[in-house]
């Protein structure tokens, strides 16, 4: 199978080997983790040969008696080379129970550099901060923006190439399928939905409500966009006929979190600078997942994608990313980067003097001078690329940016 490099993720593995701390490959299973733990082996034995690679893949059949952190210790053990550099590449880590208390052992001896990867958010943010706080360095690992997709499947950019990609996502695996083909898609997409839902969430939380647990899901893809809240949840669930706790809701909203299929982004006061907690906007880690959940029919959804993957593309640019709160309104995103900050309103189509002045508004409120962008799916109207210095881009245009 060909292994396409992702230079955004290797690179930056690449930069912190070496450095005396352990690396942490975060995301969402099939986003292609896997693969770069792969070619950082690679990059290793090239530019490394006298070093001694060890690679775990818990997913391996061949890798399942390591179950423990005493076995994963006698493990490394055996395969440890005395004399020269030692790289422990483990994937799905959080399989191997109390893992924890077995790197951090390899680390105090400084036996050798960890590289490891993980599907839930929940175990690592718990298990890392409490044993291997200030050791460790988390990366995290998205799906393919639309550069990539474009280099994944051979496309040029186009709006069709685009619009493919607003429908079908960025799972690096789906390079081996026809795109073109629905039902290919589909029953792929619909593989690791049910993995990420059986193994991430419903086995590892042993939950029984299988059927609930999907109907969240369905219910978060609907209201993209839209700030959510558990007894916001219960209220809709209750009216349908759900019989269920508003704190069951709650857990469970966290455990679609913890497993990275959607992910919860924060209120954020733009005039106060403070963080609202309890209500939240929500996204999909991968949005062809949620294409998929929803019914693979953008016919009423096309905002909500635009809204994901433009919260995406600022993830992969490596901005941390709000809703941002005005007195008078709500600004779609407000994303930061150490010193840096941009202001973000998305909108479908800007095609009328109504429409605009909503859209710009809104931005027009903020008295500071970052950068303040609305990303639209058409070229701005007779109105230039440009309104009292706020920067108007199509979506297209604004997934080949770098910001």
């Amino acid at each position: 199978m060909e292994s396409i490099l992702r230079p955004l993720y290797l690179n930056k593995v690449v930069s912190f080997l070496d450095k005396e701390m352990m690396l942490f490959l975060i995301g969402q299973r099939r986003v292609g983790k896997s693969f770069l733990l792969r070619q950082v082996g690679s990059w290793i034995k090239e530019n490394k040969p006298e070093a001694n690679v060890i690679y775990i893949n818990k997913e391996d059949y061949a890798f399942s008696i390591i179950t423990t952190a005493e076995k994963l210790i006698d493990y490394v053990n055996v395969h440890y080379r005395n004399g020269v550099r030692n790289y422990l590449l483990i994937d799905e880590v959080q399989d191997i129970d109390c893992y924890e208390n077995a790197l951090r052992s390899f680390h105090s001896e400084d036996k050798l550099q960890i590289v490891a990867t993980g599907s839930n958010a929940y175990v690592f943010s718990t298990e890392l901060s409490t044993k291997l706080s200030g050791r460790y360095i988390e990366i995290p690992v998205y799906p393919l923006g639309y550069e990539e997709f474009l280099v994944f499947h051979g496309l040029e950019d186009s709006e069709d190439a685009l619009n493919k990609y607003l429908m079908v996502g960025g799972l690096p695996a789906l390079k081996n399928f026809n795109i073109q083909d629905e039902d290919e898609v589909r029953s792929y997409v619909q593989g690791v939905y049910n993995t990420v839902l059986l193994k991430d969430v419903v086995k590892r939380n042993d939950i029984r409500n299988i059927q609930f647990v999907e109907n969240l899901a369905h219910f978060v893809g609907d209201n993209i966009g839209k700030l959510i809240s558990p007894g916001s949840i219960y209220r809709f669930m209750k009216s349908k006929g759900e019989k269920i706790a508003e704190n069951t809701v709650s857990a469970y909203l966290q455990n679609l979190c913890s497993a990275l299929l959607t992910v919860a982004v924060p209120r954020y006061d733009i005039h106060g600078k403070r963080i609202f907690e309890s209500i939240y906007k929500y996204y999909f880690s991968d949005h062809g997942l949620r294409n998929f959940i929803c019914g693979f029919n953008l016919d009423g959804s096309i905002e909500k994608v635009m809204e994901n993957v433009v919260w995406q593309h600022l993830l992969i640019q490596g901005f941390t990313v709000g809703v941002g709160i005005l007195r008078a309104g709500e600004i779609d995103f407000v994303a930061e980067r150490g010193s840096e900050k941009i202001y973000i309103q998305v909108a479908y189509l800007i095609a009328t003097e109504e429409i605009r002045n909503r859209e710009f508004g809104n931005l027009l409120k903020i008295n500071d001078n970052f950068p303040k962008y609305v990303i639209s799916a058409n070229p701005m109207i007779g109105g230039g690329d440009n309104k009292d210095g706020i920067r108007h881009m199509s979506l297209r245009q604004f997934l080949k940016t770098r910001i």
